[in-house]
Protein backbone atom coordinates (compact mmCIF):
# COMPACT_ATOMS: atom_id res chain seq x y z
CA UNK A 1 0.00 0.00 0.00
CA UNK A 2 2.69 1.93 -0.63
CA UNK A 3 2.35 3.79 -4.17
CA UNK A 4 0.59 6.48 -3.47
CA UNK A 5 0.06 7.57 -7.08
CA UNK A 6 -2.90 5.33 -7.57
CA UNK A 7 -6.16 7.10 -6.85
CA UNK A 8 -6.95 7.63 -2.84
CA UNK A 9 -4.24 6.02 -2.45
CA UNK A 10 -3.24 5.33 1.42
CA UNK A 11 0.65 4.73 2.37
CA UNK A 12 1.18 1.83 4.45
CA UNK A 13 2.54 3.43 7.32
CA UNK A 14 -0.46 6.04 7.21
CA UNK A 15 -2.66 6.36 9.89
CA UNK A 16 -5.57 7.98 7.87
CA UNK A 17 -8.28 5.63 7.34
CA UNK A 18 -10.88 6.07 4.54
CA UNK A 19 -14.76 6.17 4.81
CA UNK A 20 -16.29 4.41 2.02
CA UNK A 21 -20.32 5.25 3.41
CA UNK A 22 -22.93 2.59 1.41
CA UNK A 23 -26.38 4.47 3.01
CA UNK A 24 -27.35 4.59 -0.09
CA UNK A 25 -26.27 1.51 -1.71
CA UNK A 26 -26.27 -1.23 1.19
CA UNK A 27 -28.36 0.68 3.71
CA UNK A 28 -30.99 1.41 1.32
CA UNK A 29 -31.61 -2.73 0.60
CA UNK A 30 -33.06 -2.67 4.58
CA UNK A 31 -36.47 -4.03 4.03
CA UNK A 32 -38.41 -1.41 3.88
CA UNK A 33 -35.80 1.55 3.75
CA UNK A 34 -36.23 2.67 0.47
CA UNK A 35 -35.52 6.48 -0.62
CA UNK A 36 -37.01 8.73 -3.04
CA UNK A 37 -34.59 10.11 -5.65
CA UNK A 38 -34.52 13.66 -3.41
CA UNK A 39 -34.46 11.97 -0.49
CA UNK A 40 -31.32 10.02 -2.00
CA UNK A 41 -29.81 13.50 -2.78
CA UNK A 42 -30.08 15.28 0.93
CA UNK A 43 -28.01 12.41 2.27
CA UNK A 44 -25.63 12.56 -0.43
CA UNK A 45 -25.38 16.58 0.39
CA UNK A 46 -24.83 15.90 3.88
CA UNK A 47 -22.65 13.18 3.19
CA UNK A 48 -20.12 15.22 1.61
CA UNK A 49 -20.28 17.93 4.25
CA UNK A 50 -19.72 14.68 6.87
CA UNK A 51 -16.36 14.17 4.75
CA UNK A 52 -17.07 11.00 3.82
CA UNK A 53 -14.33 10.05 1.52
CA UNK A 54 -16.23 7.72 -0.89
CA UNK A 55 -20.11 8.00 -1.40
CA UNK A 56 -21.59 4.57 -2.85
CA UNK A 57 -24.87 5.56 -4.70
CA UNK A 58 -26.52 2.61 -5.82
CA UNK A 59 -26.48 -0.37 -8.22
CA UNK A 60 -27.19 1.27 -11.50
CA UNK A 61 -27.80 -1.67 -13.47
CA UNK A 62 -30.80 -2.56 -10.96
CA UNK A 63 -33.13 -0.33 -12.27
CA UNK A 64 -33.89 2.73 -14.35
CA UNK A 65 -34.42 4.38 -10.83
CA UNK A 66 -30.92 3.34 -9.53
CA UNK A 67 -29.45 4.69 -12.56
CA UNK A 68 -31.03 7.93 -12.23
CA UNK A 69 -30.12 8.63 -8.48
CA UNK A 70 -26.34 7.08 -9.14
CA UNK A 71 -26.21 9.66 -12.32
CA UNK A 72 -27.35 12.85 -10.11
CA UNK A 73 -25.59 11.77 -6.85
CA UNK A 74 -22.50 11.51 -9.36
CA UNK A 75 -23.50 15.40 -10.65
CA UNK A 76 -24.29 16.90 -7.51
CA UNK A 77 -21.43 15.63 -5.13
CA UNK A 78 -18.19 18.44 -4.94
CA UNK A 79 -15.78 16.59 -2.50
CA UNK A 80 -16.42 12.82 -2.48
CA UNK A 81 -15.36 10.16 -4.71
CA UNK A 82 -18.72 8.85 -6.00
CA UNK A 83 -18.96 4.83 -6.90
CA UNK A 84 -21.47 2.85 -8.45
CA UNK A 85 -21.90 -0.95 -7.76
CA UNK A 86 -21.39 -3.50 -10.85
CA UNK A 87 -21.83 -7.43 -10.88
CA UNK A 88 -18.62 -9.02 -12.87
CA UNK A 89 -20.23 -8.79 -16.24
CA UNK A 90 -19.34 -6.59 -19.00
CA UNK A 91 -23.19 -4.86 -18.96
CA UNK A 92 -23.00 -4.22 -15.08
CA UNK A 93 -20.26 -2.49 -15.50
CA UNK A 94 -20.56 -0.41 -18.59
CA UNK A 95 -23.78 0.69 -17.37
CA UNK A 96 -22.23 1.90 -14.54
CA UNK A 97 -19.67 3.91 -15.89
CA UNK A 98 -22.76 5.49 -18.02
CA UNK A 99 -24.04 6.57 -14.55
CA UNK A 100 -20.74 7.72 -13.31
CA UNK A 101 -19.69 10.14 -16.34
CA UNK A 102 -20.28 13.15 -14.38
CA UNK A 103 -19.01 12.17 -11.57
CA UNK A 104 -15.42 14.24 -10.56
CA UNK A 105 -13.98 11.14 -9.17
CA UNK A 106 -15.67 8.40 -10.21
CA UNK A 107 -15.18 4.60 -8.81
CA UNK A 108 -16.36 1.36 -10.05
CA UNK A 109 -17.28 -1.09 -7.61
CA UNK A 110 -17.15 -4.45 -9.38
CA UNK A 111 -17.78 -8.13 -7.27
CA UNK A 112 -18.01 -11.53 -7.76
CA UNK A 113 -19.06 -14.55 -4.82
CA UNK A 114 -15.20 -16.38 -3.96
CA UNK A 115 -16.78 -18.88 -1.38
CA UNK A 116 -16.87 -22.63 -2.06
CA UNK A 117 -20.85 -22.67 -1.07
CA UNK A 118 -21.48 -19.36 -3.09
CA UNK A 119 -19.72 -20.27 -6.02
CA UNK A 120 -21.41 -23.76 -6.17
CA UNK A 121 -24.92 -23.01 -5.81
CA UNK A 122 -25.20 -19.29 -6.32
CA UNK A 123 -23.06 -18.63 -9.25
CA UNK A 124 -22.95 -22.30 -10.58
CA UNK A 125 -19.07 -21.35 -11.46
CA UNK A 126 -16.15 -23.28 -11.12
CA UNK A 127 -13.12 -21.85 -9.14
CA UNK A 128 -11.08 -21.13 -12.64
CA UNK A 129 -13.51 -19.51 -14.47
CA UNK A 130 -14.36 -17.17 -11.52
CA UNK A 131 -10.50 -16.41 -11.44
CA UNK A 132 -10.99 -15.20 -14.97
CA UNK A 133 -14.26 -13.21 -14.58
CA UNK A 134 -12.00 -11.35 -12.00
CA UNK A 135 -9.49 -10.07 -14.57
CA UNK A 136 -12.01 -9.45 -16.78
CA UNK A 137 -14.47 -7.21 -14.91
CA UNK A 138 -11.38 -5.50 -12.89
CA UNK A 139 -10.02 -4.46 -17.05
CA UNK A 140 -13.22 -3.63 -18.39
CA UNK A 141 -13.80 -1.09 -15.53
CA UNK A 142 -10.55 0.15 -15.79
CA UNK A 143 -10.69 0.88 -19.51
CA UNK A 144 -13.82 3.38 -18.46
CA UNK A 145 -12.05 4.92 -15.22
CA UNK A 146 -8.87 5.07 -13.28
CA UNK A 147 -10.29 4.13 -9.63
CA UNK A 148 -11.76 0.55 -9.32
CA UNK A 149 -12.53 -1.55 -6.45
CA UNK A 150 -12.78 -5.33 -6.08
CA UNK A 151 -15.09 -6.94 -3.63
CA UNK A 152 -14.56 -10.98 -2.88
CA UNK A 153 -18.13 -11.74 -1.68
CA UNK A 154 -18.58 -13.93 0.98
CA UNK A 155 -14.70 -13.18 1.31
CA UNK A 156 -14.66 -14.41 5.30
CA UNK A 157 -15.85 -17.76 3.73
CA UNK A 158 -13.56 -18.10 1.51
CA UNK A 159 -10.65 -20.95 0.97
CA UNK A 160 -7.54 -18.91 1.56
CA UNK A 161 -4.83 -19.95 -1.11
CA UNK A 162 -7.64 -19.46 -3.91
CA UNK A 163 -8.87 -15.66 -2.13
CA UNK A 164 -5.01 -14.55 -2.40
CA UNK A 165 -4.98 -15.78 -6.58
CA UNK A 166 -8.17 -13.88 -6.63
CA UNK A 167 -6.66 -10.58 -5.01
CA UNK A 168 -3.59 -10.80 -6.82
CA UNK A 169 -5.19 -11.41 -10.33
CA UNK A 170 -7.73 -8.15 -9.54
CA UNK A 171 -4.20 -6.03 -8.36
CA UNK A 172 -2.52 -7.04 -11.69
CA UNK A 173 -5.74 -6.04 -13.43
CA UNK A 174 -5.87 -2.68 -12.20
CA UNK A 175 -8.20 -2.69 -9.34
CA UNK A 176 -6.84 0.17 -6.84
CA UNK A 177 -8.64 -1.27 -4.06
CA UNK A 178 -9.45 -4.82 -2.82
CA UNK A 179 -12.16 -5.46 -0.75
CA UNK A 180 -12.61 -8.66 1.74
CA UNK A 181 -16.13 -8.17 3.20
CA UNK A 182 -17.37 -10.60 5.87
CA UNK A 183 -20.51 -10.61 4.03
CA UNK A 184 -22.60 -12.40 5.81
CA UNK A 185 -21.59 -11.36 9.73
CA UNK A 186 -19.26 -14.61 10.15
CA UNK A 187 -16.39 -13.74 11.46
CA UNK A 188 -14.79 -12.40 14.74
CA UNK A 189 -12.64 -9.81 15.04
CA UNK A 190 -9.30 -11.99 15.66
CA UNK A 191 -9.70 -13.83 12.30
CA UNK A 192 -10.47 -11.31 10.70
CA UNK A 193 -7.38 -9.40 11.54
CA UNK A 194 -5.02 -12.44 10.71
CA UNK A 195 -6.92 -12.29 7.07
CA UNK A 196 -5.74 -8.89 6.40
CA UNK A 197 -2.26 -9.25 7.95
CA UNK A 198 -1.78 -13.02 5.78
CA UNK A 199 -3.39 -11.69 2.61
CA UNK A 200 -1.48 -8.64 2.41
CA UNK A 201 1.94 -10.87 3.40
CA UNK A 202 0.92 -13.62 0.96
CA UNK A 203 -0.15 -11.18 -2.39
CA UNK A 204 3.09 -10.00 -3.96
CA UNK A 205 1.54 -7.16 -5.59
CA UNK A 206 -0.54 -6.24 -2.25
CA UNK A 207 1.39 -3.21 -1.92
CA UNK A 208 -0.20 -1.43 -4.75
CA UNK A 209 -3.76 -1.32 -3.45
CA UNK A 210 -5.61 0.03 -0.63
CA UNK A 211 -7.44 -2.97 1.56
CA UNK A 212 -11.20 -2.37 2.37
CA UNK A 213 -13.39 -3.71 5.25
CA UNK A 214 -17.12 -4.54 4.87
CA UNK A 215 -18.75 -6.39 7.70
CA UNK A 216 -22.20 -7.15 8.77
CA UNK A 217 -23.32 -7.17 12.25
CA UNK A 218 -25.59 -10.94 12.10
CA UNK A 219 -23.32 -11.61 14.91
CA UNK A 220 -22.95 -7.93 16.50
CA UNK A 221 -18.97 -7.61 15.14
CA UNK A 222 -19.43 -5.72 12.42
CA UNK A 223 -17.88 -2.55 14.46
CA UNK A 224 -15.43 -4.56 16.42
CA UNK A 225 -14.69 -6.26 12.95
CA UNK A 226 -13.89 -3.53 10.79
CA UNK A 227 -11.54 -2.40 13.52
CA UNK A 228 -9.95 -5.44 13.56
CA UNK A 229 -9.40 -4.86 9.75
CA UNK A 230 -7.65 -1.62 10.32
CA UNK A 231 -5.45 -3.19 12.90
CA UNK A 232 -4.74 -5.88 10.04
CA UNK A 233 -3.48 -3.19 7.28
CA UNK A 234 -7.07 -2.45 5.94
CA UNK A 235 -7.32 1.68 5.32
CA UNK A 236 -10.88 1.92 3.90
CA UNK A 237 -13.91 1.08 6.00
CA UNK A 238 -17.10 0.29 4.36
CA UNK A 239 -20.13 1.83 6.44
CA UNK A 240 -23.44 3.40 6.79
CA UNK A 241 -25.03 5.61 9.18
CA UNK A 242 -27.24 4.20 11.89
CA UNK A 243 -25.45 0.83 10.54
CA UNK A 244 -28.22 0.06 8.32
CA UNK A 245 -27.85 -2.61 5.63
CA UNK A 246 -29.60 -5.67 4.61
CA UNK A 247 -30.52 -8.03 7.84
CA UNK A 248 -29.24 -7.11 10.82
CA UNK A 249 -27.58 -3.92 9.00
CA UNK A 250 -23.91 -2.72 8.74
CA UNK A 251 -20.91 -1.06 10.87
CA UNK A 252 -22.08 2.01 11.83
CA UNK A 253 -20.03 4.90 10.66
CA UNK A 254 -20.57 6.75 13.90
CA UNK A 255 -19.12 4.21 15.85
CA UNK A 256 -15.84 3.77 13.47
CA UNK A 257 -15.33 7.28 13.78
CA UNK A 258 -16.13 7.61 17.47
CA UNK A 259 -13.87 5.04 18.56
CA UNK A 260 -10.81 6.24 16.50
CA UNK A 261 -11.49 9.53 17.95
CA UNK A 262 -11.65 8.49 21.45
CA UNK A 263 -9.17 5.51 21.96
CA UNK A 264 -6.85 6.82 20.17
CA UNK A 265 -4.31 5.21 22.29
CA UNK A 266 -5.78 1.26 21.39
CA UNK A 267 -6.65 2.64 17.84
CA UNK A 268 -3.95 5.13 16.47
CA UNK A 269 -5.80 6.04 13.59
CA UNK A 270 -7.82 8.85 12.09
CA UNK A 271 -10.88 10.01 9.68
CA UNK A 272 -11.24 13.11 7.75
CA UNK A 273 -15.08 12.63 9.43
CA UNK A 274 -16.55 15.69 11.03
CA UNK A 275 -17.69 14.64 13.95
CA UNK A 276 -20.13 17.24 14.63
CA UNK A 277 -22.38 16.61 12.00
CA UNK A 278 -23.05 12.77 13.05
CA UNK A 279 -26.51 13.02 14.96
CA UNK A 280 -27.44 15.37 12.24
CA UNK A 281 -26.83 12.69 9.78
CA UNK A 282 -28.48 9.81 11.65
CA UNK A 283 -31.40 11.60 12.20
CA UNK A 284 -31.65 12.44 8.64
CA UNK A 285 -31.08 8.57 7.56
CA UNK A 286 -33.55 7.61 10.21
CA UNK A 287 -36.05 10.26 9.14
CA UNK A 288 -35.58 9.68 4.99
CA UNK A 289 -35.49 5.54 5.40
CA UNK A 290 -38.71 5.99 8.37
CA UNK A 291 -36.14 3.70 10.74
CA UNK A 292 -36.16 4.68 14.14
CA UNK A 293 -32.80 5.00 16.34
CA UNK A 294 -32.70 2.51 18.99
CA UNK A 295 -33.03 5.13 22.21
CA UNK A 296 -29.60 2.98 23.63
CA UNK A 297 -27.80 3.17 20.16
CA UNK A 298 -24.20 4.04 20.69
CA UNK A 299 -23.22 7.48 19.89
CA UNK A 300 -26.09 8.95 18.56
CA UNK A 301 -29.24 7.62 20.20
CA UNK A 302 -31.61 9.39 22.46
CA UNK A 303 -30.30 7.63 25.37
CA UNK A 304 -26.27 7.88 24.71
CA UNK A 305 -25.50 10.67 27.13
CA UNK A 306 -28.58 10.43 29.45
CA UNK A 307 -28.05 9.88 32.92
CA UNK A 308 -30.99 8.54 35.26
CA UNK A 309 -29.53 6.26 37.90
CA UNK A 310 -28.66 8.37 41.43
CA UNK A 311 -25.00 7.10 41.20
CA UNK A 312 -24.42 8.31 37.85
CA UNK A 313 -26.42 11.44 38.18
CA UNK A 314 -24.05 12.76 41.30
CA UNK A 315 -20.96 11.66 39.77
CA UNK A 316 -21.66 13.93 36.34
CA UNK A 317 -22.74 16.55 38.65
CA UNK A 318 -19.22 16.34 40.63
CA UNK A 319 -17.19 15.84 37.21
CA UNK A 320 -19.03 14.85 33.45
CA UNK A 321 -15.71 12.37 32.71
CA UNK A 322 -16.71 10.00 35.57
CA UNK A 323 -19.36 8.86 33.50
CA UNK A 324 -18.90 10.29 29.76
CA UNK A 325 -15.86 8.93 27.85
CA UNK A 326 -16.83 11.62 24.58
CA UNK A 327 -18.46 14.95 25.54
CA UNK A 328 -22.30 15.12 24.05
CA UNK A 329 -21.00 18.32 21.61
CA UNK A 330 -17.96 16.32 20.16
CA UNK A 331 -21.09 14.43 18.12
CA UNK A 332 -23.60 17.39 17.38
CA UNK A 333 -25.88 17.03 20.55
CA UNK A 334 -26.58 20.36 21.72
CA UNK A 335 -28.26 20.74 25.16
CA UNK A 336 -31.86 21.57 25.06
CA UNK A 337 -32.88 25.05 23.69
CA UNK A 338 -36.09 26.67 24.71
CA UNK A 339 -35.60 29.65 22.46
CA UNK A 340 -37.95 29.51 20.00
CA UNK A 341 -41.86 30.66 20.83
CA UNK A 342 -44.44 31.60 18.83
CA UNK A 343 -42.79 35.63 18.87
CA UNK A 344 -40.02 34.15 17.18
CA UNK A 345 -39.12 35.62 13.70
CA UNK A 346 -38.52 34.06 10.34
CA UNK A 347 -34.48 35.04 10.48
CA UNK A 348 -33.99 33.08 13.96
CA UNK A 349 -35.61 30.46 12.83
CA UNK A 350 -33.42 30.51 10.20
CA UNK A 351 -30.54 30.52 12.23
CA UNK A 352 -31.50 27.85 14.40
CA UNK A 353 -31.79 25.70 11.59
CA UNK A 354 -28.77 26.48 10.40
CA UNK A 355 -27.25 25.85 14.18
CA UNK A 356 -29.21 22.52 14.05
CA UNK A 357 -27.39 21.65 10.13
CA UNK A 358 -30.01 22.78 8.06
CA UNK A 359 -29.69 24.68 4.85
CA UNK A 360 -33.19 25.44 3.45
CA UNK A 361 -34.32 27.50 0.27
CA UNK A 362 -36.41 29.95 0.10
CA UNK A 363 -39.47 27.96 -0.71
CA UNK A 364 -38.31 25.05 2.13
CA UNK A 365 -37.94 27.35 4.62
CA UNK A 366 -41.85 29.45 4.35
CA UNK A 367 -42.94 26.35 4.27
CA UNK A 368 -41.07 24.97 7.77
CA UNK A 369 -41.33 28.66 8.92
CA UNK A 370 -45.04 28.38 9.27
CA UNK A 371 -45.27 24.70 10.22
CA UNK A 372 -43.28 26.19 13.12
CA UNK A 373 -45.78 28.99 14.01
CA UNK A 374 -48.44 26.75 13.67
CA UNK A 375 -46.90 24.38 15.76
CA UNK A 376 -45.45 27.19 18.31
CA UNK A 377 -49.39 28.02 19.13
CA UNK A 378 -50.30 24.50 19.78
CA UNK A 379 -47.33 23.64 22.30
CA UNK A 380 -45.76 26.15 25.20
CA UNK A 381 -42.19 25.57 24.20
CA UNK A 382 -40.54 24.54 20.86
CA UNK A 383 -37.42 22.28 21.91
CA UNK A 384 -34.48 21.63 18.94
CA UNK A 385 -35.76 17.84 18.73
CA UNK A 386 -39.55 19.27 17.45
CA UNK A 387 -37.69 21.30 14.61
CA UNK A 388 -35.41 18.25 13.75
CA UNK A 389 -38.74 16.23 13.70
CA UNK A 390 -40.57 19.68 11.59
CA UNK A 391 -37.67 19.84 8.69
CA UNK A 392 -37.05 16.47 8.56
CA UNK A 393 -40.90 16.09 8.01
CA UNK A 394 -41.15 18.74 5.33
CA UNK A 395 -37.91 16.92 3.61
CA UNK A 396 -39.46 13.56 3.47
CA UNK A 397 -43.03 14.08 2.14
CA UNK A 398 -41.98 17.30 0.07
CA UNK A 399 -42.82 15.62 -2.92
CA UNK A 400 -45.40 13.74 -2.02
CA UNK A 401 -48.52 12.37 -4.74
CA UNK A 402 -50.54 12.23 -2.18
CA UNK A 403 -50.75 14.63 1.25
CA UNK A 404 -53.27 15.15 3.99
CA UNK A 405 -55.37 17.91 3.81
CA UNK A 406 -57.64 17.56 6.91
CA UNK A 407 -58.60 15.17 9.85
CA UNK A 408 -61.73 15.16 11.92
CA UNK A 409 -61.94 12.23 14.16
CA UNK A 410 -64.45 10.94 16.59
CA UNK A 411 -63.74 8.58 19.31
CA UNK A 412 -64.66 7.63 22.85
CA UNK A 413 -65.65 4.56 24.94
CA UNK A 414 -68.75 3.70 22.66
CA UNK A 415 -68.38 2.70 19.44
CA UNK A 416 -67.52 2.74 16.14
CA UNK A 417 -65.30 5.44 16.02
CA UNK A 418 -64.88 7.27 12.67
CA UNK A 419 -62.83 9.93 10.39
CA UNK A 420 -63.24 12.15 7.91
CA UNK A 421 -60.35 12.68 5.86
CA UNK A 422 -59.48 14.90 2.89
CA UNK A 423 -56.22 14.17 1.10
CA UNK A 424 -54.92 16.05 -1.45
CA UNK A 425 -53.94 13.51 -4.22
CA UNK A 426 -51.81 15.04 -7.37
CA UNK A 427 -53.36 18.47 -6.54
CA UNK A 428 -57.20 16.86 -6.19
CA UNK A 429 -59.11 17.07 -2.43
CA UNK A 430 -61.22 14.28 -1.87
CA UNK A 431 -62.96 13.62 1.14
CA UNK A 432 -64.47 10.37 2.60
CA UNK A 433 -65.71 9.43 5.73
CA UNK A 434 -64.87 5.84 7.41
CA UNK A 435 -65.38 3.83 10.73
CA UNK A 436 -63.33 1.33 12.18
CA UNK A 437 -62.11 -0.29 15.41
CA UNK A 438 -60.63 2.59 16.47
CA UNK A 439 -59.94 5.73 15.64
CA UNK A 440 -56.62 4.64 13.87
CA UNK A 441 -58.89 2.01 12.29
CA UNK A 442 -60.68 3.87 10.96
CA UNK A 443 -58.20 6.55 9.20
CA UNK A 444 -56.47 3.42 7.81
CA UNK A 445 -59.90 2.49 6.13
CA UNK A 446 -60.38 6.29 5.20
CA UNK A 447 -56.66 6.54 3.34
CA UNK A 448 -57.68 2.71 1.98
CA UNK A 449 -61.09 4.33 0.37
CA UNK A 450 -59.63 7.64 -1.46
CA UNK A 451 -56.50 5.70 -3.00
CA UNK A 452 -57.45 1.97 -2.91
CA UNK A 453 -54.46 -0.28 -2.30
CA UNK A 454 -53.72 -4.13 -1.23
CA UNK A 455 -50.94 -3.39 0.71
CA UNK A 456 -50.93 -5.25 4.59
CA UNK A 457 -50.28 -3.42 7.49
CA UNK A 458 -47.26 -4.80 8.87
CA UNK A 459 -45.48 -2.11 11.46
CA UNK A 460 -47.76 0.48 13.30
CA UNK A 461 -45.45 2.32 15.93
CA UNK A 462 -45.66 5.52 17.80
CA UNK A 463 -43.05 7.47 20.03
CA UNK A 464 -42.95 11.09 21.44
CA UNK A 465 -40.12 13.12 20.41
CA UNK A 466 -39.91 15.43 23.28
CA UNK A 467 -41.16 15.59 27.09
CA UNK A 468 -44.97 16.21 28.31
CA UNK A 469 -48.13 16.13 27.16
CA UNK A 470 -47.93 18.15 24.07
CA UNK A 471 -44.87 16.51 22.95
CA UNK A 472 -45.12 16.19 19.07
CA UNK A 473 -46.15 12.04 18.24
CA UNK A 474 -43.29 10.64 15.88
CA UNK A 475 -45.43 8.08 13.51
CA UNK A 476 -43.80 4.98 11.76
CA UNK A 477 -45.88 2.46 9.43
CA UNK A 478 -44.59 -0.48 7.60
CA UNK A 479 -46.91 -1.49 4.57
CA UNK A 480 -45.94 -4.57 2.54
CA UNK A 481 -47.25 -5.41 -0.91
CA UNK A 482 -45.97 -8.30 -3.43
CA UNK A 483 -43.29 -8.70 -1.42
CA UNK A 484 -42.24 -5.26 -1.23
CA UNK A 485 -42.20 -3.89 2.50
CA UNK A 486 -42.14 0.25 2.88
CA UNK A 487 -42.02 2.26 5.95
CA UNK A 488 -43.28 5.76 6.29
CA UNK A 489 -42.93 8.20 9.16
CA UNK A 490 -45.03 11.29 10.48
CA UNK A 491 -45.31 13.72 13.25
CA UNK A 492 -47.47 15.86 14.47
CA UNK A 493 -48.55 17.07 18.08
CA UNK A 494 -51.98 15.19 17.24
CA UNK A 495 -50.99 11.39 17.35
CA UNK A 496 -53.82 10.60 14.99
CA UNK A 497 -52.63 13.09 11.93
CA UNK A 498 -48.98 12.01 12.98
CA UNK A 499 -50.89 8.40 12.69
CA UNK A 500 -52.61 9.36 8.85
CA UNK A 501 -49.00 11.11 7.37
CA UNK A 502 -47.42 8.63 8.09
CA UNK A 503 -49.51 5.56 6.63
CA UNK A 504 -49.74 8.51 3.70
CA UNK A 505 -45.91 8.59 3.71
CA UNK A 506 -45.91 4.90 3.53
CA UNK A 507 -48.23 4.62 0.67
CA UNK A 508 -46.26 7.28 -1.56
CA UNK A 509 -42.93 5.40 -0.90
CA UNK A 510 -45.03 1.82 -2.36
CA UNK A 511 -45.71 3.69 -5.49
CA UNK A 512 -42.93 5.27 -6.06
CA UNK A 513 -41.35 1.75 -5.80
CA UNK A 514 -43.56 0.30 -8.11
CA UNK A 515 -43.02 3.09 -11.05
CA UNK A 516 -39.46 1.79 -10.41
CA UNK A 517 -39.91 -1.70 -10.24
CA UNK A 518 -36.56 -2.57 -8.54
CA UNK A 519 -35.64 -6.53 -8.37
CA UNK A 520 -35.40 -7.76 -4.81
CA UNK A 521 -32.65 -9.84 -5.92
CA UNK A 522 -30.12 -7.16 -7.24
CA UNK A 523 -28.72 -7.68 -3.55
CA UNK A 524 -24.76 -7.81 -3.18
CA UNK A 525 -22.05 -8.04 -0.87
Amino acid sequence: MSNTSQPGAVADNDARVLIFDTTLRDGEQSPGASMTLEEKLEVADLLDQLGVDIIEAGFPIASPGDFESVSEVARRVKNASVAGLARASEKDIDRCAEALREAKRPRIHTFISTSPVHMKYKLQLEPERVLEMVSASVTRARNHVADVEWSAEDGTRTEFDFLCRCVEAAIKAGATTINIPDTVGYSTPAEYEQLFRAVRERVPNSDKAIFSVHCHDDLGLAVANSLAGVRGGARQVECTINGIGERAGNAALEEIVMSMKTRADALPFFTNIDAKLLTRASKLVSAVTSFPVQYNKAIVGRNAFAHESGIHQDGMLKNAHTYEIMTPESVGVSKTSLVMGKHSGRHAFREKLKELGYDLGENALLDAFNRFKDLADRKKFVYDEDLVALVDDEIVNAHDHIKVEALMVMAGTHGPQSAALTLDIDGQKLTHQATGNGPVDAIFNAIKALAPHEATLELFQVHAVTEGTDAQAEVSVRLSENGKSVTGRGADPDTLVASARAYVSALNRLMAKRARGKPEAMQAI
